[in-house]
């Protein structure tokens, strides 16, 4: 990537939200299936934390690229592991709720802050990375290709999140569980792509 102003760099932002925005996508239609009469102002809060997250560990990536390269490259291993351990939390507490919900045919529970809050670190962790991809940026420009990222994000959660509440209604019950699967298997390929890929 180059470090002027031009059409280039922000057609790579966009590039780089699109990447980085589909586990969030995934996560956001899990949530859209678990909570299907889901506001739209809680709709907008959960794209935008997904969003807030997928700016900040990039930019985090290029302070860290910046100041303690060496210890930053140690961590990055550890990335993987983190988001399968995350998402599998999240994803199999989703699978009981669902199936406990289902067998009593009530509602499921709503996404919660905390469950959020970890959606939002596990998905966008592995943009830690992109600190490497973005290191010869200036700060100023390291923070517009956050925000970019982040706009990107928010549109594509945003998209996830009516997705899965139109599923979510027509599947009733049965939506939480596959929201949980959902979870897991996006785990699963974090895993499998940072080991393998």
């Amino acid at each position: 990537m180059g470090t002027e102003w031009n059409l280039l760099f922000f057609f790579n932002s966009v590039l780089l939200g699109v990447g980085l925005a589909m586990d969030a996508f995934s996560v956001s239609m899990a949530n859209g299936l678990h909570e299907p009469g889901m506001s739209r102002r809680k709709m907008c809060a959960v794209a935008g934390v997904f969003a807030f997250f997928q700016a900040l560990m990039p930019l985090i990536g290029w302070i860290c690229v910046h100041t303690i390269v060496g210890y930053f490259s140690a961590f990055e291993k550890w990335i993987p592991w983190i988001a399968l351990v995350l998402l599998v939390y999240i994803g199999v507490g989703m699978l009981r709720e669902g199936i406990s919900h289902a067998e009593k045919e009530t509602e499921a529970p709503k996404v919660g802050a905390a469950a959020l809050l970890i959606q939002g670190i596990a998905t966008s962790i592995d943009a830690l990375s992109v600190g490497f991809t973005i290191s010869d940026y200036g700060a100023v420009m390291a923070a517009v290709c956050a925000l970019i990222i982040a706009a990107v994000t928010f549109l594509i959660c945003m998209a996830g999140l009516v997705i899965g509440r139109r599923f979510g209604v027509r599947l009733a019950g049965r939506a939480a569980i596959l929201g949980g699967v959902i979870l897991i298997v996006i785990g699963l390929e974090i895993f499998l792509t940072g080991i393998w890929g």
